[in-house]
């Protein structure tokens, strides 16, 4: 078994859907929409993996989140491999320099991994690990 995709709920779908294929070397699909529900949404892949995807979604009726992101029951984060702890770093800065909110810097965790945190255009935490 494995994770096929992980779907978020966004309020600007083509920001979010540039802000993964911009920095996290994936690609996406061809945007679908459903006019009788109102529905669109964007699949992204991964190049190197090709397995794991994320789904973007919008529907204009879905509620904005209240609370903290990462401090309201539902997913936490999502973490994306991103190779080196260098990689780690040049990627952190690079979002940085963009104007992303960086939730907390390069830093080996108590559990060990290398690790950086962004908010991604929603405000949702995206840990970016070696």
């Amino acid at each position: 078994m494995k994770i096929e995709h992980i779907a978020f709920w966004v309020e600007d779908l083509e920001k979010a859907k540039d802000f993964y294929l911009t920095y996290f070397d994936m690609m996406g699909g061809d945007r679908y929409h459903n006019p009788a529900k109102n529905f669109t949404s964007y699949f992204l892949s991964f190049f190197k993996d090709g397995g794991t995807r994320i789904e973007l979604m919008h529907r204009p009726d879905i509620a904005i989140t209240s609370g903290q992101r990462g401090l309201v029951t539902g997913i936490t984060h999502l973490a994306i491999s991103v190779g080196s702890k260098e990689q780690v770093d040049v990627l952190t800065e690079r979002l940085k320099a963009d104007g992303y909110t960086i939730a907390g810097e390069p830093r080996t965790t108590g559990d060990g991994y290398y690790e950086s945190v962004v908010l991604d255009p929603e405000g949702n935490l995206v840990e970016i690990t070696e």
